[in-house]
């Protein structure tokens, strides 16, 4: 049943294209490459165990959650539509 503009099946097109997003900004956090023996910001040494479970390693696992902690998350985008939305 389509709702006001939106077509059939149009809410599940914005949650798919959502879901798409989400993911391709994952994979594009994710480290490629040769993993670094020691941590980029503290020096530290990384273990053997995260240069292999994690392929391209750069920082250690205290470095890396606080970078985590500060980037947080928001897609910044509205993909709701509806018209309360779009008035704010």
């Amino acid at each position: 049943m389509a709702v006001g503009w939106a077509g059939d099946g149009a809410v599940q097109e914005q949650i798919d294209a959502s879901v798409e997003d989400a993911v391709r900004m994952a994979r594009s956090r994710l480290p490629a490459g040769k993993s670094l023996k020691h941590c980029m910001e503290c020096d530290e040494k990384i273990p053997k165990a995260r240069q292999k479970a994690v392929p391209g390693v750069r920082l250690c696992i205290e470095c890396q959650a606080e970078l985590e902690a500060e980037q947080g998350f928001s897609s910044g985008i509205n993909r709701r539509g509806s018209k309360d939305s779009q008035l704010r």
